[in-house]
């Protein structure tokens, strides 16, 4: 960082002064800086505290602003207005910018308030999923039944006991978890796994899957 330049007398025309802190602040005049911070610090708080509306989040978009304005200041141009005009101009932006990004992320809270996923729901889901891929791997799909015709799988199936077609049906081919199908059938959990295990023993050996 550059050593500080001589101070700057302060002249009745507070504008120009503020204007030629900058340029120096341009240069990288840390003192010129500090003058800047204390002339600006106030208005800029004040300004963003009427759009944010909120204290603590006022003071971290002012620190943000003058933390800019530091950084930027080499493209502060006299000749499209004074500094104040141009520092305020940021303030006001970052508080905008606050208060869409703060209304944002309310909107997105409140659309998953209205719309929850019961984590029961959530659950049955990957359950019934788990169930489906232990019943697909049992029966083969990965040792190339998906190659089996129809009719093949459909013979096989008749070859089951009644009890065991309609679990293996249920779990296989409408997506349920075992205890799902449990449930629809009004059976125990343990006996629905005792007959869907049965039966794909008995698939297996029909579709001559090893």
């Amino acid at each position: 960082m550059r050593a500080s330049e001589p101070e700057l007398p302060r002249p009745e025309d507070g504008d120009r002064y503020l204007d030629g802190l900058l340029a120096r602040v341009a240069r990288g005049d840390q003192a010129a800086f500090e003058a800047v911070y204390d002339d600006l610090a106030g208005p800029v708080y004040g300004l963003i505290l009427r759009v944010v509306r909120d204290p603590a989040q006022s003071e971290e978009v002012s620190q943000e602003v003058l933390l800019e304005i530091w950084r930027s200041a080499s493209r502060f141009d006299p000749a499209k207005g004074t500094a104040a005009t141009w520092a305020m101009t940021i303030a006001h932006r970052r508080a905008v910018d606050r208060v869409r990004s703060a209304a944002a992320a309310a909107a997105r809270e409140q659309r998953t308030a209205e719309v929850p996923v019961p984590h029961d729901a959530v659950a049955d889901v990957v359950e019934a999923s788990l169930d489906a891929e232990r019943v697909r791997r049992a029966l083969g799909v990965e040792a190339g039944l998906h190659n089996v015709g129809d009719r093949v799988v459909r013979r096989c199936l008749d070859g089951l006991t009644e009890s065991q077609r309609e679990s293996i049906t249920l779990a296989y081919y409408g997506g349920y978890s075992y205890r799902q199908v449990g449930e629809r059938l009004g059976i125990a959990l343990s006996t629905i796994k005792t007959r869907i295990r049965d039966g794909l023993i008995r698939m297996r050996d029909c579709l001559g899957v090893s």
